[in-house]
This record gives structure tokens, C-alpha cells and sequence, in this order.
């Protein structure tokens, strides 16, 4: 190859690593789906006021979904009166175009709760009611549709089906809830079944799904009404599944991989597992249990060997040594809520309200800012998202942006 070709196609190669990067990230809590972000240049002490407000949107409507940012577009849903609307926004916070994809929940908790995914231009996203749909990220347009209700039996449970949806090479899997035909692979591209699977038969825990590689091995791991399950990302095969139960029946985390074990937590008192996944990954088993840490919604983040997170009942934020399961430290200075994380830094966002930026130290939390969202409406349940140094927050009908930039 000659010396002036060279550069160029450097070039090509490096644009296309940072684009394929950029369509991982657009999906549910981050690139990896753990609420951890990897922003530089980030403020590390917010002023006494707040954080500074970029731009607003009204209109998104009822709903408690984040947002997903791919290339220069923002896309979330929301319902306004029963009808439930993709909308994409320009980085400064206005309309592009909004798309109904159908009806949404309207009984306890009203709204959207299933964050859209992006990837290659197209975006997929499922309805409480078994509705799965993609469409085009520029123009909105719909591409295909496939009613999980009428086609693989999809029952909503108590408050609907709650699920963003993962992407597998050329899958995209939805949860169903029938006792047969009870996770599902269907083509991206058109919306064709793939495969099908009868998991453990139980109905939805309202848990999106993690996909794991591990020793060179596909795994997709969700939690279902009394189980964590393993399938094989290929086939859809079950590999395993071990017993998780609540009262409830809600599992509302996605799981958490690390090195080779699962950790996955839930609500109402019955707190996290560890499990060590085996070499080949076809079987599991228990490290240890942790019932301070009972999560109900809000995630945790895994920081240099620790698990960070709020409880439920146990509403104190807390730092659980993730080799053993035992609770370091906890405050109580800060209501149950979300937790994401930056370079060291939690972001919790409560559910009064209050966005505080915490410190994990050796023995105690330190809070280092706080302030309160006033904006929008009904519950502060919506994940923050951080993108290009700024901090996305979703309160029910509003999206605000703030800068996270340090000057």
C-alpha cells in the first residue's frame, strides 16, 4: 500500500470503531447496561444552586422511561392520554418528529416504562401490552410491527409487560410471559421469529435482559417471575435457571455481570444473589446472599469491588463488598432512588426528588452536592443519563439537559 493511502484509511477505520461504539451505547443503562458511564472532564463539585440547565422539553407526556442518545439525536416515548408516542429530539432540546407505536399502560402507575434501543438507524421499542415495533431513527417511520399477544401468547402481568429491548448480533429478544413460548428472538431486520423459548414458563418480573460473553460463549440473562434464567443467545436454549422470589413476583433490575459472576437484586426485602457462572457457562452456583441491599427499581453500580446502591425497605444508600456480600457502610442522608455512576462519583437521584452527587470513601459515603428537580411531573423513577458531559433527566412530561462540564 502506498504511504499516501494509508492515513486515510487509518481514518476510516478509527471513525468507523467510534461509530459502532456509539450505537453499543445507545441502550438502556449504558454500554454495558450497569449504569456505569465513562465521561472525562466532568465536574466534581456542582455549584450551590445546581447544575447549570441547558434546555427543557415539555410534552413528552406520562412515562418513566430514560432517554438514548445515537449520533445527534435524543429518542424516549411517553403517553399522552392513552396513546403511546416515540419522540426524537436535536441536542438542543427540540422536536424532530414523535411516532405513535401504539397504547400503554393506563391502570396503577400510568405510562410508558420501556425504554427504547437503537442501533444500525433503526429503533425497537415494546409496549406494556406485548407490542413490539421498529421503526426509523431519521424519519420515524415504522418498519415493522409484531404483536406478541397474538403471535407467541404475550400475557401482561399485574403492571404490564416492562422491558428494553437487547440486541444480539442480528436478534432482538422480547419477553412474553407464556408458559411455552416464553422469551423470543426476533429478526431485526424485518421482524421474523428466530427462535423461540420456553424459559422456566413463568410470567415477565418486568426486568430487562443482560447479554453476557463469556469464555467466547453468548448468554442471555433474565430474571422471569421466580427465576434467573441463562439461554443460549444462539439458539434460545435454556442452560439454566435458580430460584429468585419475592413477594411480588418484581424483578425490576437487569442483572450485573462481572468477571464471570451474575449478581442480581430485587424488592421487597428479598435483596441480591451472587452467582459464579461455570467455565463453560452451562451451569451456576450461589457465592452468597445479601438481603440489606433490596433494590427495588433504582439499579446498583459496581465500583472497584463494590456494589453501590439503595434498599427498599432497608432505605439507607449502601456499599456492599462484592467478594462477600457483606454491608461495608450505609447513609441515610438520601431517600431510595436511582444510581448511576462516573469516575468514582455516584449520581443518585431519589425518589423525592433530590440529585446528589456522592463519594464512596473507605468507611462512609461523602456528600459532596446536592439539589432537587422541580420540574415535570408525577415520580421521579426515570434513569439519568450522561452523554457528551451532559446529565439527562427525565421527570414524567419533562426532559431536562444539564451541563456536567468542568470549566
Amino acid at each position: 500500500m502506498k504511504k499516501g493511502k494509508i492515513f486515510p484509511v487509518f481514518i476510516l477505520m478509527l471513525l468507523a470503531s467510534v461509530f459502532t461504539q456509539a450505537q453499543f451505547e445507545s441502550q438502556w443503562r449504558g454500554i454495558r447496561r450497569d449504569g456505569v458511564y465513562n465521561e472525562k472532564g466532568l465536574l466534581q463539585k456542582w455549584p450551590a444552586e445546581g447544575l447549570k440547565m441547558l434546555w427543557k422539553f415539555d410534552g413528552l407526556g406520562k412515562g418513566f422511561t430514560s432517554v438514548i442518545i445515537y449520533g445527534e439525536k435524543i429518542i424516549t416515548s411517553g403517553m399522552i392520554d392513552t396513546t403511546a408516542y416515540v419522540f426524537c429530539l436535536d441536542m438542543k432540546g427540540n422536536l424532530i418528529w414523535k411516532t405513535v407505536y401504539g397504547t400503554e399502560w393506563t391502570e396503577s402507575w400510568p405510562g410508558c416504562r420501556s425504554t427504547p434501543t437503537v442501533k444500525d438507524n433503526k429503533i425497537y421499542v415494546s409496549s406494556s401490552f406485548g407490542k413490539a415495533v421498529c421503526m426509523d431513527v431519521n424519519t420515524g417511520k415504522i418498519l415493522w410491527r409484531n404483536d406478541l399477544k397474538i403471535n407467541f401468547g404475550a400475557q401482561p402481568p399485574k403492571w404490564g409487560i416492562v422491558e428494553s429491548p437487547l440486541i444480539v448480533d442480528d436478534k432482538v429478544i422480547f419477553s412474553t410471559g407464556n408458559k411455552e413460548k416464553n422469551i423470543v428472538a426476533l429478526s431485526r431486520m424485518d421482524g421474523k421469529t428466530i427462535w423461540t423459548s420456553a424459559g422456566a414458563g413463568e410470567l415477565t418480573a418486568y426486568c430487562s435482559p443482560l447479554l453476557i460473553e463469556h469464555h467466547g460463549k453468548k448468554i442471555i440473562c433474565t430474571l422471569t417471575a421466580n427465576s434467573v434464567l441463562g439461554l443460549e443467545a444462539e439458539t434460545g436454549k435454556l442452560l439454566w435457571k435458580f430460584p429468585k422470589k419475592n413477594t411480588w413476583s418484581v424483578h425490576a433490575n437487569t442483572p450485573l455481570y462481572h468477571d464471570g459472576f451474575i449478581y442480581v437484586v430485587s424488592g421487597y426485602g428479598s435483596g441480591g444473589i451472587k452467582l459464579q457462572l461455570s467455565e463453560d457457562g452451562n451451569t451456576v452456583k450461589e457465592v452468597w446472599t445479601n438481603t440489606t441491599l433490596d433494590n427495588q427499581m433504582g439499579g446498583v453500580v459496581l465500583l472497584n469491588d463494590y456494589l453501590y446502591g439503595s434498599g427498599q425497605d432497608n432505605k439507607t444508600w449502601q456499599c456492599v463488598d462484592w467478594k462477600t456480600g457483606v454491608m461495608k457502610y450505609q447513609t441515610s442522608e438520601i431517600g431510595k432512588g436511582v444510581t448511576i455512576a462516573n469516575e468514582g462519583f455516584l449520581y443518585c437521584y431519589s425518589d423525592k426528588g433530590d440529585l446528589t452527587l456522592l463519594k464512596p470513601g473507605e468507611n462512609a459515603f461523602e456528600i459532596i452536592s446536592r439539589f432537587k428537580i422541580t420540574l415535570g411531573t408525577d415520580y421521579h423513577w426515570a434513569h439519568p443519563v450522561i452523554n457528551n458531559k451532559i446529565l439527562y433527566m427525565r421527570h414524567g412530561n419533562t426532559l431536562m439537559a444539564y451541563s456536567l462540564a468542568a470549566e
